[in-house]
């Protein structure tokens, strides 16, 4: 057995090794157990963005890879609350903060079970980055898996809650997803973490935005990327803000 195969992560689970690291750099950082030790104490900790990747992920652009962006291909996931704006007027803010903790919790779960990023946090949205810093082939079909688990934890969740306060209002979670070629990089002079930009991330955010409680929107493009896992999905032509073209999508719509 070969010194790359001893040190190399698993593939799911708490990995030992940073998987980002290892993935695009095949370097080997520490990220739990006694050897993490060292680096913690100079500020290599695991990333808040996924468990199993670290810090220098968060900050490999400028001081590692010695460049501000990278081009990559990847899927990027968009999701939010339906229906929060109404109970937002309708609810104390406690209760209100309660419910975005446990949102933005089981979405972190769906998307590090499948190797994905919790990227951005925005309130009762977060958008997900699947293929980096973490390499994951089949990324397309990946976050759709991420989504479905997204959507059925999330219902279970939400609909434990005894909220009254609705008045009719539907309660539940909006996906979409597109893949494609984005620009992934450091683009801001005061923030030192990555994020992702270009027109595929506003595609899926597009999607995301017209997805009801309840429902995954995918492009074409990740459909055909993940093969059987969108078999059977209907299809929706949608008009989306800024695009000039109608987009087809396919819909997948959770099941109780």
């Amino acid at each position: 057995m070969t010194e790359a195969t001893t040190i190399q992560p698993t593939r799911s689970g708490d990995a030992r090794i940073c998987r980002g690291c290892w993935d695009q750099m095949h370097v080997p950082i520490p990220i739990r157990g006694a050897l993490a030790l060292p680096f913690r104490a100079f500020g290599i900790t695991r990333s808040k963005m996924n468990p199993n990747i670290c810090t220098i992920c968060e900050r490999s652009f400028r001081y590692v890879k010695k460049q501000s962006h990278v081009a990559a291909s990847a899927t990027i996931l968009f999701a939010d609350i339906r229906g929060f704006t109404h109970l937002s007027e309708q609810i104390e803010r406690v209760r209100l903060s309660q419910i975005v903790s446990l949102f933005q919790d089981r979405c972190a779960q769906a998307i590090w079970a499948h190797d994905g990023i919790v990227n951005k946090t925005m309130g009762d949205g977060l958008m997900a980055i699947f293929n980096f810093p973490i390499v994951r082939k089949g990324h397309a079909e990946a976050a759709i898996l991420a989504a479905l688990d997204i959507q059925r934890h999330c219902a279970k969740a939400l609909g434990s809650l005894q909220l009254d306060d609705l008045k009719g209002q539907p309660l539940g979670v909006g996906v979409g997803i597109h893949s494609g070629d984005v620009e992934i990089g450091e683009f801001s002079s005061f923030r030192s973490d990555f994020t992702a930009i270009g027109g595929t991330v506003n595609l899926a955010s597009r999607l995301e935005s017209q997805a009801q409680a309840g429902e995954i929107l995918i492009s074409s493009e990740t459909a055909a990327q993940a093969g059987a896992s969108v078999a059977g999905a209907a299809q929706r032509l949608l008009t989306l803000k800024g695009l000039d073209q109608p987009v087809e999508a396919r819909v997948i719509v959770k099941r109780d």
